[in-house]
Order: C-alpha cells, then structure tokens, then sequence
C-alpha cells in the first residue's frame, strides 16, 4: 500500500475538526450532540483518507 502526504487543506480541516472535538470534550460546546471521541474519530478518519487518496 502506498501512502502520499495529505495536501495542506484536508490536513487543515482535520485539525479543525479535531479541535472542534477538543473543545467539546472540555465543555466549551455542548450544543454538539456527538460524544468527542466521535469528532475526534472523524477527524482522524479525514486525515487518514487524505493519506491513502492520491490527489486529494
């Protein structure tokens, strides 16, 4: 399997989104009805795609 760097705008919103699950687990957003761990998931699910996908 042969993995490339993400480009600069899926790594960009990775990290948006993961923040956004750290601010949740730390209280700041409770209007998210997802548990943290969730966000956090799809973030890191965001970053992974972006690492298999070529050109993405």
């Amino acid at each position: 399997m042969n993995l490339s760097a993400p480009t600069q705008i899926v790594f960009i919103i990775s990290l948006v989104i993961a923040i956004i699950g750290l601010l949740a687990a730390l209280g700041l957003l409770a209007f998210i009805p997802l548990a943290s761990v969730w966000i956090m998931l799809i973030a890191y699910a965001v970053l992974a795609g972006g690492c298999l996908m070529r050109g993405a």
